[in-house]
């Protein structure tokens, strides 16, 4: 999970989502975000954007909220209808801020997540 290299340090290594259905979620942020998945048993499964990693976790309680997590995304209208696609909601459609436009939206668990671009 986390590393002891020296340039991770004080960096976000690892994010891990409380899930009620692992292959739901792996089906989700495969679609939406072509994720790739490691199993570990039944109630866990590590994920891999290609630049971060994180986990399914189907042996705690779903809760939503918590800490936004932000994907990059260079085309944010195919972002949303992959997301779309692949059953999440969108909760804030795109809103431009200071550097860029994002919008937010929720999983099939219902947490809430952003995908931003650059102006």
């Amino acid at each position: 999970m986390a590393s002891d290299q020296p340039q991770h340090d004080r960096s976000i290594d690892y994010i891990e989502f409380a899930v009620a259905d692992i292959a739901r979620s792996k089906a989700f942020y495969g679609e939406a975000f072509g994720w790739s998945f490691t199993d570990y048993g039944p109630d866990y499964c590590e994920f891999t954007d290609g630049h971060m990693k994180g986990g399914f976790d189907a042996r705690g309680t779903v809760r939503t909220g918590g800490p936004l997590v932000v994907l990059y995304g260079s085309d944010l209208a195919e972002i949303m209808g992959r997301v779309q696609a692949a059953g999440g909601t969108i909760v804030k459609p795109v809103f431009e801020f200071p550097g860029g436009h994002r919008f937010h939206f929720s999983d099939p668990d219902g947490y809430e997540l952003a995908v931003w671009t650059e102006t």
